[in-house]
C-alpha cells in the first residue's frame, strides 16, 4: 500500500483531503421532513453501498394523541411493505408528577413471525410541546444470506404526560434484499419531524 503525504505541515493547517482517504464512517444520505404527512417512506439508497442503515428520528409530532409510532420494511422497492418479522419490546416509563413509573416488557407490542408494523412507541402525545426522537438501526439490508436484524431506542413524550423510553429490537425473518422501509401511525398523521437516513461502513 503507498503511502499518502499531505503536503501540510500540521493537521490544523489540512484544508482537504486526498480522495484516497477515509474521512468518516457516518455518511447522511437522505432527509425526509414530516408535514402532516400519512406516512413517510425511504424507497431508493438502501442497498449492499452500506453494511448499517441507521434512520434518526427528531421532533416526531403526532396528530392524534395515543398514537403508536411503527415501521416495515420491504423487498420490492416500496410496493409492499409486509416482510415477516419476530421482534422484543419493553420500556421504561415516569410520569411528571412522580406517581407513576414502569420498566416491563410489553407483549401487546412484539411481533411473532409477523408481516404487521413495527410498534416503535406507547401511546405517543399530541400536546404542541410533546414529541418523539430515537434511532434506528438496519443491520445488512442487502444480504440474500442472512435475516435483516435491527435495533431501535425512542424517547417519547406519553399521552399521560411523562418520560417513556423504548427498547426495540428483532429481525425481518427474509433472505431477500431489503430495499424500502415505511414510518407511520396507528392513528392521525405525523404532524411533524425529520427522519434522517445514514450509511454505516462496517470498517474502524
Amino acid at each position: 500500500m503507498a503511502l499518502i503525504k499531505h503536503g501540510n505541515n500540521a493537521l490544523s493547517n489540512v484544508t482537504a483531503f486526498p480522495s484516497a482517504v477515509p474521512t468518516g464512517k457516518l455518511k447522511l444520505l437522505s432527509t425526509a421532513t414530516a408535514s402532516s404527512s400519512s406516512s413517510i417512506e425511504f424507497t431508493s439508497g438502501i442497498d449492499s453501498t452500506y453494511d448499517i442503515y441507521k434512520f434518526e428520528f427528531t421532533d416526531i409530532h403526532v396528530s392524534s394523541d395515543s398514537a403508536v409510532f411503527r415501521f416495515n420494511l420491504s423487498t420490492d422497492s416500496g410496493s409492499n411493505y409486509n416482510v415477516t418479522k419476530t421482534t422484543s419490546y419493553f420500556r421504561g416509563f415516569h410520569s411528571e408528577n412522580g406517581v407513576t413509573t414502569a420498566l416491563d416488557y410489553r407483549t401487546p407490542s412484539d411481533l411473532a413471525q409477523s408481516t404487521s408494523d413495527q410498534d416503535l412507541s406507547l401511546a405517543q402525545g399530541s400536546d404542541n410541546d410533546q414529541s418523539l426522537v430515537g434511532q434506528l438501526y438496519l443491520f445488512n439490508p442487502s444480504s440474500t444470506t442472512y435475516v435483516k436484524h435491527f435495533i431501535v431506542t425512542t424517547q417519547s413524550t406519553r399521552s399521560q404526560d411523562g418520560s417513556q423510553e423504548s427498547f426495540i429490537a428483532g429481525y425481518g425473518n427474509t433472505t431477500s434484499a431489503v430495499d424500502a422501509i415505511k414510518f407511520v401511525v396507528s392513528s392521525g398523521n405525523i404532524d411533524a419531524g425529520t427522519i434522517k437516513m445514514y450509511g454505516i461502513s462496517a470498517w474502524v
